[in-house]
């Protein structure tokens, strides 16, 4: 074999030292959709609406039948997959203050899944090169401009989009926040619709995987489709459509947000990400689309803002290439707040907050059983009762209006559009859900809840 000569040697060495190595350690991607509903997608179900792109990481990974958010509403249920802590112990526990109708901000002492990957535990044992970076582009939802509830300071080393999800309902804002400045949009000034905020948020999120591909990331993709306002830059394959224009943008904001997957793992492939890369797709609570044909809710009762499945049950997808069977269907229970455990189960983390509810479902990614009784809780708040609970417990659903309402029960094996409450014949089982409930929760000052 002729040995190297001495310009061939340098130009071998001069490839090395350009592309590092790969990271060891799993780069994690979470894909969050803003109000879409579990049957607006066709590996759900759906028939109108073409989402070509989510459909096939369904098929390269898993899907997931009995998922649900964290809340019924955005900011809760972002607090709950940020946290590890379900609705009555996370500090955001509704879109505002029950007790003064101000925000509600993370505090200084919240820990989320973003400090979790970049935290102490790391430092000890890794040095600095190999801990994650981190990134969020989409709505935050968690802290106004001044409190202590802002991105960066919750471990994200980049973050571009909404903090206010009320300023979010506006796809084309004058202006977003990149980091703790405020930017300005000029093509959306004096009135100009130009640039589509969730289209800017996912340049952003192929820029940050273009920079970071050779380090493990945390990327956190939160765009604003489909929420309403329903108005996208173009209606797509539904302009001919006989639908009323509501229902011709919104499923062309469904179909956008599909696009945005297939670009995204068009870009993980591309940087070599595959075979490391858990993504993750969902959305941040149940749909709330009404139009008929589309069936965004299914059989389920109920949609955004209600305790019932409507109201929380979502999509979920998982695919790692390599790990995770493809085409597997999974109806293991769970929730957000188990998101945090999950990732921090896969990175090695070696401890997490004593404060977490959730538990990690690596177990069930990778195929193995998992306990489907274990009781997953939700609180929200109003309408005329003003407070209510719900517990899923195996096949079993609860739910209850204020403190001391009676408790309803279904069976969502047989009646998953709970619609007969089964409670008075099954009393044991009302009694051990009422156990759960009697310390289920702790009491919040912004939070609080009516006692007759």
């Amino acid at each position: 074999m002729r040995p190297l000569s001495r310009r061939a040697f340098l130009a071998a060495a001069a490839t090395l030292h350009a592309q590092p190595p790969r990271p060891t350690l799993p780069t994690f991607v979470f894909l969050m959709a803003d109000d879409l509903g579990v049957f607006d997608l066709g590996c759900y179900g759906q028939k109108l609406i073409r989402t070509p792109h989510i459909d096939r990481l369904a098929a390269e990974g898993m899907r997931f039948t009995n998922c649900y958010a964290g809340a019924n509403v955005c900011a809760p249920s972002r607090s709950v997959l940020m946290t590890g802590q379900h609705s009555g112990h996370t500090t955001v526990r509704s879109n505002a203050s029950v007790r003064t109708g101000a925000r509600v901000a993370l505090q200084s002492t919240d820990v989320t899944i973003a400090e979790i990957l970049k935290g102490p535990e790391w430092r000890d044992a890794f040095d600095d090169t190999r801990a994650y970076s981190t990134a969020l582009f989409g709505k935050w939802g968690l802290g106004e401009p001044g409190t202590t509830g802002l991105p960066n300071d919750h471990g994200f080393d980049e973050w571009f989009g909404f903090l206010n999800q009320q300023h979010a309902h506006s796809h084309y804002p004058q202006y977003l926040w990149r980091n703790k400045t405020k930017e300005v949009i000029h093509g959306n000034r004096n009135e100009l619709r130009r640039e589509y905020a969730s289209d800017l948020f996912c340049r952003e999120a192929l820029h940050f995987i273009d920079r970071h591909r050779y380090q493990p990331f945390f990327l956190f993709f939160s765009p604003t489709v489909p929420h309403a306002r329903f108005e996208s830059p173009d209606l797509g394959p539904y302009a001919a459509e006989p639908w009323p224009d509501d229902a011709k943008n919104y499923a062309a904001m469904v179909t956008r947000m599909d696009d945005y997957v297939g670009r995204i793992l068009a870009k993980l492939k591309e940087c070599g990400l595959d075979s490391n890369t858990l993504v993750f797709f969902t959305s941040d609570n149940g749909g709330i689309f009404d139009f008929a044909p589309f069936q965004t809710m299914g059989p389920l009762r109920d949609r955004k803002g209600s305790p019932y499945d409507g109201g929380t049950r979502v999509p979920m997808i998982a695919r790692w290439t390599g790990r995770i069977r493809p085409g597997a269907v999974s109806d293991y229970p769970w929730t957000f707040y188990d998101v945090l455990p999950t990732l921090a189960d896969l990175a090695g983390v070696r401890g997490i907050p004593h404060n977490v509810d959730g538990v990690s479902v690596a177990p069930t990614l990778f195929g193995k059983a998992q306990d489907p009784n274990r009781p997953l809780y939700w609180e929200s708040f109003g309408g005329p009762e003003g407070f209510h609970q719900a517990v899923r417990m195996g096949r079993w659903k609860a739910v209850r209006h204020g403190l001391d309402g009676p408790l309803e029960l279904y069976d969502l094996t047989a009646d998953p559009g709970e619609k007969n409450n089964v409670a008075s014949a099954h009393a044991p089982v009302v009694r051990k859900i009422e156990a759960f409930l009697a310390h289920a929760r702790t009491d919040a000052p912004d939070y609080p809840v009516p006692r007759r």
